[in-house]
């Protein structure tokens, strides 16, 4: 539309809507390079920011899905290239671009990003060794967070085999880079936690460049980590890589691998260590047999043995007094238990219903059980008489 030959006066919305259409058929797929300022993700899971440089501000706006697929989280002062296309906001008469990916401008980028977090956990003393849990010297179960199908899982496993086979190792499967993956370990940790049983975590995963190894880098599994009840061992990357959840972690390990040695003692030194408390233990015992030999002889030689025939004497005449206690005692029991079982016997007796069939009484019987009210007398069904000298059945 040509704006001069058509119209003079527009209304705002006529002219924005003009706007709209220009800038939105111009650039409707445009790549744009700046530093992050005013980051926030609202609670819908949509991200509002803006892009900045020395000369301008742009704003920005990545909604909820599309934002899913970024694999690190953006903070304050990054520099990234933002992809996406130019949209105008009518009700504001504003510009802004909605971005489709967002990547780091460069592995710098990542690397101040790193240093940031870094610095703002130490500032919250979250690296503070006084919070620092102590590992179990014999797990029974320990807790892996980490890809169930990677190489890092099967060393893992191996090196539990060889090293503590009694071990039960429980895994909370996570992807450990790309999209969705922060959020996927520390999910994972609180699973974890749930578990009463489990005495050691590992988090970990094999090396890779630092964008592989950065879901590690994530405020979200640092605090998951640091909030862990159990101890906590990361092993991530190769021996020069270092995560933020190394920092945050109770142990620190180069490798996953080393993680698990961390994690578990060897069977070879506890074999080794039951061997020495044997050959110790034996020796230990034939020390303390000698130094009570020697006390013995001390004690044989001394007065109370020079003169052994008065204590002998002492100690018979204390004896002789505890048996004729100990006699009058039985005694004493036996004749009271005579006389309370003569009683009980004597009311056996009075109480024996064959006695008292004998003088011609009978016993009336329903369902093998004896009738003792006439209440509880069934007419209409069988019922038997005992005699003294027998049963009679009544049918009906």
């Amino acid at each position: 539309m040509d704006l001069n030959s058509q119209k003079t006066v527009y209304t705002v919305g006529e002219l924005t809507g003009e706007i709209k259409l220009v800038l939105e058929n111009t650039y409707s797929e445009i790549s744009v390079i700046g530093e992050i300022s005013n980051f926030k993700a609202h609670r819908s899971g949509h991200w509002y920011f803006t892009l900045k440089d020395a000369d301008a501000v742009l704003n920005c706006t990545m909604w909820r899905g599309v934002n899913n697929y970024v694999f690190f989280t953006p903070q304050e002062g990054m520099k990234v290239i933002a992809n996406g296309r130019i949209t105008v906001y009518p009700p504001r008469g504003s510009y802004q671009l909605d971005v489709r990916s967002m990547k780091p401008a460069g592995e710098g980028e990542l690397q101040a990003a790193f240093e940031r977090l870094k610095k703002k956990l130490a500032a919250e003393g979250l690296f503070e060794e006084q919070f620092k849990k102590p590992l179990p010297r014999f797990p029974k179960k320990i807790g892996i967070v980490t890809a169930a199908d990677g190489a890092a899982f099967q060393d893992m496993i191996n090196t539990a085999k060889r090293r503590y086979p009694l071990v039960e190792l429980v895994i909370a499967p996570a992807r450990v880079q790309g999209e969705g993956a922060a959020e996927e370990i520390a999910r994972g940790i609180k699973e974890l936690n749930k578990h009463k049983d489990i005495d050691v975590i590992i988090i970990g995963r094999g090396g890779g460049s630092l964008e592989d190894l950065w879901a590690f880098n994530e405020e979200v599994v640092a605090r998951a980590v640091f909030e862990s009840r159990i101890p906590v061992i990361s092993g991530v990357g190769h021996e020069i890589d270092f995560s933020i959840s190394d920092f945050v972690a109770d142990v620190r390990a180069a490798t996953p691998t080393a993680a698990m040695e961390l994690a578990t003692p060897d069977r070879r030194e506890i074999f080794a260590f039951i061997q020495d408390f044997f050959y110790n233990a034996e020796a230990d015992i034939l020390q303390k047999i000698n130094n009570y030999r020697y006390d013995i002889k001390n004690i044989l030689g001394g007065y109370g043995f020079r003169r052994p025939g008065d204590l002998l004497q002492n100690k018979v005449q204390f004896l002789d007094n505890l048996l004729y206690k100990i006699d009058a005692g039985i005694e004493k029991k036996l004749t009271f238990e005579k006389n309370r079982l003569a009683i009980l016997n004597g009311i056996l007796e009075a109480n024996n219903s064959d006695k008292i069939l004998k003088k011609g009484y009978t016993i009336v019987k329903q369902e093998n059980k004896i009738i003792t009210r006439s209440k509880n007398f069934e007419s209409e069904k069988e019922f038997q008489i005992k005699f003294f000298d027998g049963e009679v059945g009544i049918k009906k």
